[in-house]
């Protein structure tokens, strides 16, 4: 089994590393570990994941290298990695903006590379997962990244063109679903109505709306139209949407969220 370590170990990486614990009957000891924050180092420690000293001493251990730190991180990570990289190392980078040909360039290494925009919803095994790995990764190591995302929920192949436009169509969107979410428990909740029974409600509607939209065979337009009775009141919410530009705002938010991508990535 290869060996794969993750150098950061936040909620994301948390959430991949169970879900590989899980893949493999909860063995833990080909996955290697180093943060700067003990505490979560010791959280690792206890469920048997081997804990490192450095950046650098996870990517001597490791097949695979997950780096899980924040954008803002990456130049200053990958330098100190630098003297533990050669081509044999695959990395797997899931931070918003950073290219392949960053992490390559940086580490002055053409090491195979898989660029990947996770959501948080992998911590409940529900993550929906872009995935683009460089040309030159072996089948081997692109199909064990895959499937380190697949155990925890839906994966695409996207093409690095377009890597930072899906940030915001799964990466980032979590938080304007549960704006949404929230605006319609807190309606009801201003009308009397129990907050946590309201919100139960929003949440089994969403779920049954995705499902709708997966699996009835049509398309967005046409389930917007079969919930629409002439002169009713689905219209009646449909056009006050209308009047505040809610499409509008919604592509507009996805836009901003791009644009700040690849200024992420410079």
């Amino acid at each position: 089994m290869k060996k794969i370590g993750f150098i950061g170990a936040g909620n994301m990486a948390t959430a991949i590393i169970k879900g590989l614990m899980a893949q493999n009957d909860g063995k833990a000891d080909y996955i290697s570990v180093f943060d700067t924050d003990e505490n979560k180092c010791e959280i690792m420690r206890a469920s048997g994941v081997k804990i490192c000293s450095s950046g650098a001493e996870v990517v001597q251990e490791s097949d695979i290298t997950v780096l899980a730190v924040k954008p803002q991180n990456y130049a200053e990570v990958l330098e100190s990695i630098k003297p533990a990289v050669s081509e044999s190392k695959t990395f797997v980078s899931i931070a918003a903006g950073i290219s392949i040909g960053f992490v390559q360039s940086a580490l002055d290494c053409k090491c195979p590379v898989v660029r990947v925009m996770p959501n948080t919803p992998l911590l409940l095994k529900k993550g929906a997962s872009a995935l683009c790995p460089s040309e030159n990764i072996s089948d081997e190591d692109r199909q064990i990244v895959y499937d380190m995302f697949a155990g925890s929920g839906v994966c695409e192949y996207v093409s690095e063109e377009h890597m930072n436009e899906i940030i915001a169509v799964n990466g980032s969107s979590p938080a304007y679903i549960y704006l949404f979410a929230k605006a319609m428990a807190d309606y009801a909740q201003q009308q009397g109505i129990d907050y946590d029974k309201a919100m139960n409600l929003v949440c089994a509607t969403l779920e049954g709306s995705a499902a709708m939209l997966r699996e009835s065979g049509d398309s967005a337009d046409v389930l917007i139209q079969k919930v629409s009775s002439k002169g009713g009141t689905t219209i009646a919410a449909l056009d006050k949407l209308k009047e505040h530009g809610f499409y509008e705002a919604v592509q507009d938010a996805m836009a901003a969220c791009t644009k700040r991508a690849e200024e992420l990535g410079k």
